[in-house]
């Protein structure tokens, strides 16, 4: 079960309906980082309700709307990452974060018999010749940014001045399509080195699914000098393979924030501020996109639940305008690995 930073979000924790649906998510087996955004998002409900002086346990849709558009209203700072945003009102992705938080809140107190009706309407798509319905906010798909091979080369030769640690972080985060909770959980009883496999145990992905994925030659020759760099600072110790290396948290492992900082470091060398440690699972979907593997293959090997996500790589792919004009399957996956290679041959 996640532990609950109820820190985080005194005002959920103060409200006794409130405090029982988190615990009730957290009981359930939600993981930790939706845990938190759950809470984040319901606190952030309730101080609006206060300050309108409204009990959520009686609010409307009139109040949900008037939350909205405080969301939408609101200034906020100009973000480097995403420099075109307008400077006020929260991001559409992050105003949907925060309605599926709060349904699941409202639709809590309907199962309990507190409420007749959720006042967080739900859209509905035109499948099974269903008449099509909006919901509150429009949902704006923005593909995934990927970098051009140049700037992918400014990012590579930025990734060969870090750490043994950090370079093959960044080839198993590009091989293994992983995302950042996957990456810093990988244990030394994961990798199948003869087979060059990972396997991913299903409580560390998002998806709470296990699968594999594979890594390549440069990735291979990190682990084996990872591994003895590790045995000589921390001597042999199996579970997490990732450990700091700070005095403060000697051999502790490695956090997701840690990973975190060092992709903006590595982004700040490079020049690159929308790097980010999603942005090597972007481009590694892209290019198997690239290399004509089928929608399937691809979301059996990202781990998606929902075809339309993987859907959105085979579209930058532009896979049926590469197959015409030339097969470049095998000199993407040696590019890869010749830039992949630098990070190996840093001593």
């Amino acid at each position: 079960m996640a532990p609950i930073p109820w820190g985080k979000f005194p005002t959920l924790a103060e409200h006794q309906l409130a405090r029982r649906w988190l615990q009730f998510m957290a009981n359930i087996g939600r993981a930790s980082n939706t845990i938190d955004a759950y809470g984040r998002a319901v606190e952030n409900h309730l101080r609006f309700c206060a300050v309108e002086g409204t009990d959520p346990v009686l609010a409307g849709a009139d109040t949900v709307a008037a939350w909205i558009g405080d969301m939408l209203d609101r200034p906020r700072q100009r973000s480097a990452k995403a420099p075109l945003h307008p400077e006020t009102g929260l991001v559409n992705a992050t105003v949907q974060q925060r309605l599926v938080a709060v349904r699941s809140f409202y639709e809590y107190l309907v199962e309990d018999g507190l409420r007749e009706r959720n006042p967080v309407r739900r859209g509905q798509s035109s499948r099974r010749g269903r008449r099509p319905r909006q919901g509150l906010v429009r949902r704006l798909e923005q593909a995934p940014w990927i970098p051009n091979e140049n700037v992918w080369q400014r990012v590579f030769v930025a990734c060969a001045t870090e750490p043994l640690r950090n370079r093959l972080m960044v080839a198993l985060a590009y091989d293994g399509a992983l995302r950042r909770e996957e990456l810093v959980q990988l244990a030394v009883g994961d990798f199948e080195h003869v087979h060059r496999l990972i396997h991913l145990r299903a409580e560390t992905t998002k998806s709470q699914r296990a699968r594999e994925v594979a890594f390549g030659v440069t990735s291979s020759e990190l682990f084996v000098a990872y591994l003895n760099e590790r045995r000589g600072m921390f001597g042999r110790i199996d579970g997490p393979l990732f450990r700091s290396a700070s005095n403060r948290n000697y051999g502790k492992p490695l956090g997701p924030s840690t990973w975190s900082k060092a992709v903006e470091g590595i982004a700040h060398s490079a020049g690159v501020a929308r790097l980010s440690t999603h942005t090597f699972l972007h481009l590694r979907l892209t290019d198997l996109a690239r290399a004509d593997w089928t929608i399937d293959q691809i979301a059996q090997y990202a781990g998606h639940r929902d075809l339309a996500t993987t859907m959105r790589y085979i579209h930058l792919s532009g896979r049926e305008l590469a197959a015409r004009l030339h097969r470049a399957s095998a000199s993407i996956q040696q590019d890869r690995e010749n830039l992949l290679a630098a990070l190996a041959a840093v001593r």
